[in-house]
């Protein structure tokens, strides 16, 4: 089984990319699922229910979110018509939406999609770890669903490491986004859970963290409130991951960033 992964996406520009690019990329790779993050789709700021449209026509099997979620007022009534737009799983309960989705492959594979948020620098939201525990104790990897793949949104790479190793085994993926940077430590854990502790943003790199760049920095230097802060102009970087997963055993046998376009050096899968 094949999924791809891409970050975070950040404004129109990143959108219309990424759109773009998805048909091409499911012919190329022969992939069976696509999970996008589109907590930052809308201008920089959240999604809408046009943009998740968008996504889907494209191809994109089920988009995870994060802090942004509710950025765009329209959501909360819309979220809960669409069970493949997640928010964080560990929100309290009688949040709208759902933080999980189990979508069927055209194998009739079962794959589960997780979206949680991390704590340390973040919003004091429930236990991720508890949630994830929970989650996989129902959804047993290899057993009732092929595949468990998990969104983990946080600022703190210690907190995404400590995921990762608490579910190597028990999931069959773990991808942090929410720092806009790609790391470089794709690899697969001692248990066979594919990981990676950032999968970075689809956005203009010659930015901060995919903001137009002055006004960033102005923040930083001005320490006063200024202009609303917008998606920078400029080349787009793709950035995400491809992964192999055995659906025998719900583990990972391959992952490969991927960075495609824009100011980065390119990263490609193989094509296998």
């Amino acid at each position: 089984m094949k999924i791809l992964f891409l970050g975070d996406i950040v404004g129109r520009n990143a959108r219309d990319a990424a759109i773009a690019q998805l048909p091409e990329l499911r012919k190329k790779y022969k992939l069976d699922v696509i999970i996008v993050n589109v907590e930052n789709a809308a201008h920089g700021f959240g999604v809408t229910a046009q943009i998740c449209d968008d996504f889907y026509k494209a191809g994109a099997d089920c988009l995870t979110t994060g802090n942004h979620v509710w950025d765009q007022r329209e959501i909360l009534a819309y979220i809960d018509r669409d069970p493949k737009l997640l928010r964080p799983l560990n929100y309290p309960e009688g949040t709208p939406g759902k933080g999980f989705y189990i979508l069927t492959t055209p194998r009739g594979e079962k794959v589960l999609v997780a979206n949680m948020m991390a704590r340390l620098y973040m919003d004091a939201l429930d236990d991720p770890f508890a949630a994830a525990n929970k989650l996989c104790n129902l959804h047993r990897l290899g057993k009732d669903v092929q595949a468990i793949f998990i969104d983990f949104h946080g600022e703190a790479s210690s907190e995404k490491m400590a995921m990762g190793n608490y579910l190597d085994g028990r999931a069959s993926f773990v991808v942090g986004t929410h720092t806009h940077v790609p790391s470089g430590d794709a690899r697969i854990l001692p248990k066979g859970t594919g990981y990676m502790t950032d999968a970075g943003m689809c956005g203009a790199y010659d930015s901060v963290i995919g903001m137009d760049t002055q006004l960033a920095v102005n923040r930083f230097v001005r320490k006063t409130p200024g202009e609303k802060l917008y998606p920078a102009d400029g080349p787009v970087t793709l950035c995400g991951l491809g992964a192999t997963i055995d659906s025998k055993t719900g583990l990972c046998t391959k992952v490969e960033p991927l960075r495609i376009g824009g100011s980065l050096q390119q990263a490609l899968p193989e094509v296998a």
